[in-house]
Parts: C-alpha cells; sequence; structure tokens
C-alpha cells in the first residue's frame, strides 16, 4: 500500500527467525478490509476489557484462562465463511475454525506479553489485521530474544510450533510505533483472531 512505502521506506521483510510463523502482508484487499470492517462495527461489541471486543463461537474467560463447553455464543457469523475457507484451503487449519475474537485498539491500546492459552485452543492460532497497521513485540519465553513484526492492514499472521508455544507476543500500549528509525502515530487497528477449540471432556 503506498502509504506504507512514504511512511517506511517499503515494508520490512517477515520475521523469519521466529520457527512456526508466517506473516503474509496483502492476504486480503483493500475492499475486502472495508466489507470486514463494515460487518464488525455494524455488530455490538463488548467492553469487558479496556479495549472492546466481540467473541465468537466460544466466549472466552480471561481471569480464568479457560472455555468450557456451556461458554459457546453460537456459530461465527457469515461474513467469515470465505475467510475459513480460505485457511482451510491453505492447510493453515484441518477443519474451520470454531472460535474467533475481534480486538479494537485506539492510539495508547495495547495487549500484554502472553501466550495463547495452551489447554484452551489447539495449535495454530490465525490473526488478520484491519484498520491500520501497528508493531507486534514477540520476546522468547526465559531468554531475553525479542522480535518485532509490523503488522499491515489486510495481513495474515499464523503462529504455530515455537511461535505458538515458545514465545510471548504482544501489542505495547503506546500511541506510536517506531521502526527502522522511523516513528508513526497509531490509528485505529481491529484484528480477527481464529482458533480452534480444546473442550474439556
Amino acid at each position: 500500500q503506498e502509504f506504507e512505502v512514504a511512511w517506511y521506506g517499503k515494508p520490512p521483510p517477515p520475521t523469519k527467525t521466529i520457527k512456526g510463523l508466517h506473516y503474509a502482508p496483502d492476504w486480503l484487499s483493500f475492499a475486502d478490509q472495508q466489507v470486514l470492517l463494515s460487518a464488525i462495527d455494524g455488530a455490538p461489541w463488548s467492553n469487558v476489557l479496556r479495549r472492546r471486543v466481540q467473541h465468537y463461537g466460544y466466549r472466552y474467560d480471561y481471569r480464568q484462562r479457560s472455555i468450557q463447553a456451556d461458554m459457546q455464543v453460537g456459530p461465527l457469523p457469515a461474513w467469515t465463511k470465505i475467510i475459513q475457507q480460505r485457511l482451510v484451503a491453505a492447510g493453515w487449519f484441518t477443519a474451520s475454525p470454531d472460535q474467533m475474537i475481534v480486538n479494537e485498539y485506539l492510539p495508547g491500546q495495547g495487549i500484554a506479553p502472553h501466550v495463547d492459552c495452551e489447554p484452551c485452543f489447539k495449535d495454530t492460532i490465525v490473526s488478520i489485521s484491519l484498520g491500520a497497521p501497528a508493531c507486534m513485540d514477540f520476546s522468547r519465553i526465559n531468554t531475553a530474544e525479542k522480535r518485532t513484526q509490523l503488522l499491515l492492514p489486510g495481513s495474515l499472521l499464523v503462529l504455530q510450533k515455537d511461535a505458538r508455544y515458545a514465545w510471548q507476543h504482544s501489542i505495547p500500549a503506546r500511541k506510536s510505533d517506531t521502526l527502522h528509525g522511523l516513528r508513526k502515530p497509531r490509528q485505529r487497528r481491529v484484528s480477527l483472531t481464529f482458533r480452534q477449540v480444546i473442550l474439556n471432556a
């Protein structure tokens, strides 16, 4: 996208030093992004966190870090059907994901370093970015290793293997990002995170 070239010279290359991390910067067209944002903003938001969220498939208990069968809130919305089909066709999931969370990040909002709940979700986490870019930080558990990945609007991020289990990921709560020595004020970013639920018997 032209404004990214203006900000950073060119989008940085994918972060290849983390096993199991896959990044595709132009997975969705601009038109498709606008359709998704319109559908998302037409649905009700929850203010259970410091940022607005929407839960589909199953609600996730952030305090208990758990998901139970009685936390099902219905199927994923119809406007995600094509995305689900593309994710399965690409081999990221063997069956359609059954849980999705939509997160809204306004300037100054973020998410703390974490690994997605291991007993709750299977081995693949997929996130799609909409709206504006932001930097995601990765920190290897029990070491000082750190990486940063710029997430462009329309990009796809897949976490598997080490990227799923051995690295924490976060969006620092700040109003601007600095990459390659260039500072960029943040704007509204919306992410769609797809997962497959593990239900305890």
